[in-house]
């Protein structure tokens, strides 16, 4: 990514996983405790705009596994689009775990390929999501174009960024949270709805493929008034480069947008990894975990920690995507096949 801190990335040794990263377009990043010599190594897939925080993760519980075990763990971390780095895995990636922004990502691990327990969700707290965020704005300094919430989204002089929402989760957060909007403001009026939704695609002047790309078009590249993403990638972001630069808008109605994890079962148990794999991800619940989350603007479940806080997680109404459209099953049968809801709305976008 072009965003300033950027951490280092670094291929693997493997030559098979390193072929699938490169071809693929993922980046891997080793955490700053690695070592060649560790008697156990795990992979975190994650979703685009989570390197950072993993970043921050792995040396506490690489402690914390040090102290309980006194065994060495030397962790690598996979970043891209939730739906490529699914793919990737079917393809052959070595992941132990995965950390994604959609669960329709891990779903599809368990579909094609049986590469998780099909009841993934009940094998940690709170379907197995240790913490959640929402879409939000981050708009230039002083809030130009007067943005206030989603209705702001589809005026002709507005101009958006986001990433594609068939490669990317934060961007089906995106698409949901302005149908969501939109099915509360036109009271289920289908027609409506998706007249709204389709002048909001028509306003995208770039889909990248992931979160992080979109958030490099709308800073470096200056492209767009308003970039949409998970409300912890714009207060980073505002916090990175200054509150003088960038101004954050939070809607009044957003949705909620879940992180799930899972043990990728086929891989752990070729590896030999599962205890530590497991306790991974047992760790992001944990109260050190919670406040690191918090500390990168994740809303969190631990109590103590969410007081802590509150005073940075401006009060809305979170909706979940079960409640509107159903399972997401149904959201992906309906909305991101090819020839769904998504792609008629992109068609009737580009006729407006």
């Amino acid at each position: 990514m072009a965003v300033k801190g950027l951490v280092r990335k670094t291929l693997v040794k493997n030559g098979f996983v390193k072929k699938i990263v490169a071809s693929l377009g993922l980046s891997l990043v080793l955490s700053p405790a690695f070592s060649a010599h560790a008697a156990q190594e795990i992979l975190n897939t994650s979703y685009d705009v989570s390197r950072e925080l993993f970043v921050a993760i792995n040396p506490k519980f690489q402690s914390y596994w040090k102290e309980k075990t006194g065994e060495d763990i030397s962790i690598q971390q996979s970043h891209a689009g939730s739906s490529a780095q699914a793919a990737a895995i079917l393809q052959g990636l070595k992941a132990d775990v995965v950390t994604f922004n959609q669960s329709t990502d891990i779903d599809v691990l368990h579909q094609k390929g049986k590469f998780v327990s099909p009841d993934w969700r009940k094998k940690f707290p709170n379907n197995a999501s240790p913490f959640y965020s929402t879409t939000a704005f981050l708009v230039r300094k002083g809030n130009p174009k007067n943005i206030k919430d989603w209705d702001d989204l589809a005026r002709s002089d507005v101009k958006l960024v986001f990433p594609n929402p068939k490669t990317s989760g934060n961007a089906r957060y995106t698409y949901l949270a302005a149908w969501i909007y939109a099915h509360n403001a036109f009271k289920g009026d289908d027609k409506k709805i998706k007249d709204f939704v389709s002048k909001v695609l028509g306003n995208v002047v770039v889909f990248d493929t992931g979160g992080r790309g979109a958030t490099t078009s709308f800073v470096d590249r200056a492209q767009g008034d308003v970039l949409l993403t998970f409300e912890s990638e714009v207060n980073l972001i505002r916090k990175e480069y200054g509150s003088d630069k960038y101004d954050i808008v939070v809607p009044k109605i957003s949705v909620l947008a879940e992180f799930p994890v899972a043990v990728v079962d086929s891989v752990v148990k070729e590896k030999g990894t599962k205890k530590v794999a497991t306790e991974y991800l047992n760790y992001l619940y944990s109260p050190t975990a919670q406040d690191v989350l918090a500390s990168y603007f994740y809303r969190v479940h631990d109590e103590k920690v969410k007081a802590a806080y509150a005073k940075q997680f401006p009060e809305l109404k979170l909706v979940s995507v079960e409640s509107v459209f159903g399972s997401w099953k149904d959201v992906n049968d309906k909305h991101f096949v090819t020839s769904g809801i998504l792609d008629q709305l992109l068609r009737q976008a580009k006729k407006q």
